[in-house]
């Protein structure tokens, strides 16, 4: 496989992620409006958290794939941040940033929301954490996709370069 091929590899990795967030965001967006009711309870809580874990959890694996195409130098030790700082970084020669500085504030928030709800048993949730969580999330997946999309729209003209 060449370089092109590889790119264009890429890019239906990206194509597919976006088709997942969409899913995600679509479920998420519909649940705030239509079943999330005035008075919090458990199982709403818990809908939101593996949303929001969800989301996170794609974006992500898209932004792994993203470090392997170009650069594959990951902390080891803390890969997950090391990882998520890359995408604010453009490498001079090698690619572009792949998300703002406020996408990253918002993401890095999601990281932490991530990790806290991998090692949290209980089911008596921060509704405070979650209101600012969900408030996040509805001012950036619109964002962060646009990034995403530009992203794409490099990796295209790479492709067309290897031509």
């Amino acid at each position: 496989m060449g370089v092109r091929d590889d790119i264009n590899s890429l890019r239906a990795e990206i194509a597919r992620s976006i088709s997942v967030l969409e899913k995600i965001e679509r479920y998420f967006i519909a649940f705030q409006q239509n079943r999330l009711s005035a008075e919090p309870d458990t199982d709403a809580a818990m809908v939101i958290a593996q949303s929001l874990t969800n989301y996170y959890t794609c974006i992500e694996t898209l932004f792994l794939r993203i470090s392997q195409f170009f650069e594959n130098g990951l902390d080891q030790g803390r890969w997950h941040q090391s990882l998520l700082s890359k995408m604010v970084l453009e490498v001079p020669q090698t690619r572009p940033r792949v998300i703002s500085d406020a996408t990253y504030m918002v993401l890095g928030e999601f990281l932490k929301f991530r990790h806290f709800t991998r090692y949290y048993f209980e089911l008596d949730y921060d509704w405070d954490k979650l209101r600012y969580l969900m408030k996040k999330f509805n001012d950036i997946h619109d964002v962060l996709k646009d990034e995403i999309a530009a992203f794409d729209r490099y990796l295209a003209g790479l492709a067309r370069e290897e031509r």
